[in-house]
């Protein structure tokens, strides 16, 4: 991730802010996502799309065209991408039921077991770090942590410059 924390003690920055502890943190978090991500994909042997197919699919079933939108990838990349997976045992493609003509696509149990194995103790962590919090603590934590999921999401949300 490109750098932009980096600077001097007092030096003037170029941005609208500065370099805290909690940026750097944040910043750390980040990057840790995306390596965790790398590292569950090389363990389980699914390319990192397939992953992150299954990750889309484990909020519930969604149809081939929705998934490519989702995965950012044409139609027929997704069609590979659920074939793959399909002859894996990680999804089923059901028909949908108030149009037979559409496919479903839901992810299979053994699936979701073989990518929590992986994430286990990382939710365990978690969920201490969790439970540990007050009630002040908390509010705190989900401010700031809602805070930057909408930072994120102006990104992601942003109209593409020519």
């Amino acid at each position: 991730m490109l750098n932009l924390l980096d600077h001097q003690e007092g030096e003037e920055l170029n941005q609208p802010w500065h370099a805290t502890v909690t940026l750097e943190t944040l910043r750390s978090i980040l990057e840790a996502a995306v390596e965790i991500r790398q590292v569950v994909s090389r363990r389980t042997g699914l390319s990192p799309v397939e992953l992150a197919a299954l990750e889309q699919l484990s909020h519930g079933p969604v149809g081939p065209a929705a998934l490519a939108r989702r995965l950012d990838v044409t139609g027929a990349a997704a069609t590979g991408i659920v074939d793959r997976l399909s002859r894996r045992g990680h999804l089923d493609r059901v028909a949908d039921a108030t149009d037979r003509r559409r496919t479903q696509l839901h992810i299979t149990d053994s699936a979701q077991e073989e990518v929590q194995r992986h994430l286990r103790p990382m939710f365990a962590g978690l969920a201490r770090l969790d439970a540990e919090l007050g009630a002040d603590e908390r509010a705190a934590v989900e401010r700031y942590l809602e805070g930057v999921l909408a930072c994120l999401e102006d990104v992601i949300e942003a109209p593409e410059e020519d």
